[in-house]
């Protein structure tokens, strides 16, 4: 039977039955208020009606106006004659009540009269007894009927409540289990119902899809199994190091690259957990300490493995790169496991090492044949060696210049070079800041009162020393504060602070009141030869870099505030 079909015949037998216990009811109610009816129209009236009858009869003597009552009362009680026998009665009353008229004084009369009223009386009351006796009778057949229609209706009821809803959540309950299996890729999953009902369309369906995807399952196994073997040969073939493992830190793949690394066999990496790997191997520890313990602090971005393989030193860059899928049908991303990946670098590296070489080499070579033209043009400004006329004079000021700017810049890769190998030696000891502030500013004077820029300074009195290396920082500083002198506009001001931010740090700040650095460069002034877009000053994008270097390697930090229109603002911290 159809689910439908099934809805509809409870429920209009539920509703059938409903009618029927009502109009049960309503006729069994009806017939109730019938008797009750009868027993007030017929016989409460009649009894009324005597009794009014036998209280004028007592006042006829003294009371004019009784004999009126008395026929009044009379004449509706013959109007309400539907008793047996009582027609009689009440022509008896009405004979003796006339010779009671023509005869006033006859009491015997009286007693007559008292005993047909008491006689009528007594009729309605035997009336009224039967009549309650079949109400009485008609109440307990209602009963009877709407307890015997009510229990049945409940019955039905209750039959339709407890296989009704079973026999469409059961099926839906089932389907939905099927489907669960069918999700979780268990193809075999079937389905049975019984019957032409609609579940049993739906089951024949269902199959039908199961049937189908099974098929096309198995149809798809040797191509699986052939895409596996070809991601699995890729990566086998690639030339960085790669390991893949799952949410459960298991080793699911390794290529022959990171084994090569490792020093391991296949079969000691596959299917093991990766931290008992790591158990007996430097190598792999350090590898996976960051997913052992998220808390450990991660290695800088530029610090490379340095890894010895066949003998020979590698440089590595160590990527650790999370899988996270969208399982279809769902709405969130579930991890399901973590790649390593170690990029060989060391071509790149023994590049930039030889680059490195170069630069120092030919800085070098440069810091001799550029003192000897410095030497050269102090003697041609000399005047013992002979006057120059004006035109000679501009032309050994070029000279001078471009002689200074050349010696400037061989210092700045000689700087950049050592700080490239690592062979950069540091002197920090205590180092009074008054000298050092007044040094660096003195030095850079001639190229403030050019542009008329003046320069002001002002240090905490509670200062006296900083831990630093005194050349490098003064460098630093006067860097920092010519930048300043150089973007600044005419007729401005530079101020040099040096203020104590906490009972560990000191700041040294230069404030310009140039045009300032625009937001999206911020980020990028202490980068290797980056120079502001636009900028007409010269330079070669080293000095803020090379400043960088410095100041970090001895412990402190580096940084830049502007505001386009109200300058820039430098500072860096170093330890008290």
């Amino acid at each position: 039977m159809k689910i439908k079909t099934k809805l509809n015949a409870g429920v209009g037998l539920l509703f059938f039955m409903i009618i029927i216990l009502s109009v049960v009811g309503g006729w069994f109610i009806y017939q109730l208020k019938k008797d009750t009816q009868n027993i007030l129209v017929a016989n409460y009236n009649t009894l009324q009606y005597s009794r009014n009858m036998l209280l004028s009869l007592e006042e006829i003597d003294s009371q004019p106006f009784a004999v009126k009552e008395f026929q009044k009362n009379l004449k509706l009680q013959s109007l309400n004659i539907t008793e047996s026998g009582e027609k009689e009665v009440t022509q008896n009353i009405i004979s003796h009540f006339s010779e009671l008229n023509k005869n006033p004084k006859n009491q015997n009369l009286k007693s007559v009269i008292r005993k047909d009223i008491a006689e009528l009386m007594q009729l309605n009351m035997n009336a009224i007894q039967i009549k309650s006796g079949i109400a009485n009778t008609t109440a307990e057949s209602a009963i009877a009927v709407i307890s015997i229609a009510g229990t049945l209706c409940f019955l039905i009821a209750f039959i339709l409540m407890i296989n009704l809803p079973s026999n469409i959540a059961n099926p839906i309950r089932e389907l939905t289990f099927s489907i669960h299996q069918i999700a979780q890729q268990n193809y075999k999953e079937r389905v049975q119902f019984e019957g032409n009902s609609e579940f049993g369309e739906l089951a024949k369906s269902f199959n039908t899809m199961a049937e189908k995807l099974q098929e096309y399952s198995e149809s798809r196994i040797d191509k699986i199994l052939k895409g596996k073997k070809r991601i699995e040969t890729l990566i086998d073939n690639m030339h960085d190091a790669v390991i893949g493992i799952d949410e459960n830190r298991k080793v699911l793949f390794v290529n022959d690259e990171a084994l090569k690394i490792s020093g391991l066999k296949k079969e000691q990496f596959v299917g093991k957990q990766i931290q008992d790997v790591a158990v007996g191997n430097d190598l792999v520890r350090d590898l996976i300490r960051e997913i052992i313990d998220p808390e450990t602090e991660k290695k800088a971005d530029s610090e490379l493995l340095k890894i010895f393989v066949e003998g020979k030193e590698n440089y590595f860059e160590k990527e650790i790169v999370d899988i996270n899928v969208l399982p279809t049908g769902e709405d969130s991303k579930r991890f399901i496991g973590q790649v390593i990946m170690l990029r060989n670098i060391t071509p790149f590296k023994e590049l930039d090492l030889a680059k490195t070489h170069f630069m120092g080499t030919v800085s070098h070579e440069f810091k001799t044949p550029i003192s000897s033209i410095q030497m050269g043009v102090q003697l041609l400004e000399n005047i013992r060696i002979g006057e120059l006329n004006d035109e000679q004079q501009k032309l050994v000021s070029g000279i001078k210049d471009d002689t200074f700017r050349l010696l400037k810049i061989t210092g700045e890769l000689l700087n950049l070079t050592q700080l490239e190998t690592g062979v950069v030696q540091l002197n920090i000891k205590p180092t009074d800041i008054h000298e050092m502030v007044e040094s660096v500013i003195a030095g850079n004077q001639s190229l403030a009162d050019h542009k008329q820029i003046t320069i002001k300074s002002h240090i905490d009195t509670d200062l006296q020393l900083v831990n630093a290396d005194y050349e490098k920082t003064s460098w630093v500083l006067s860097n920092i504060l010519s930048n300043a002198i150089r973007y600044s506009y005419e007729n401005s001001e530079v101020e040099v602070k040096v203020e104590k931010d906490n009972e560990d740090e000191i700041v040294f700040s230069v404030k310009d009141h140039g045009y300032g650095i625009e937001d999206q460069y911020l980020d990028k002034v202490f980068t290797r030869y980056f120079r502001i877009p636009g900028t007409k000053s010269e330079g070669t994008g080293l000095g803020l870099s090379i400043s960088k270097e410095f100041i970090e390697a001895q412990g402190g930090k580096i940084s830049v505030r502007s505001e386009i229109g109200s300058g820039s603002t430098f500072y860096f911290s170093l330890k008290a």
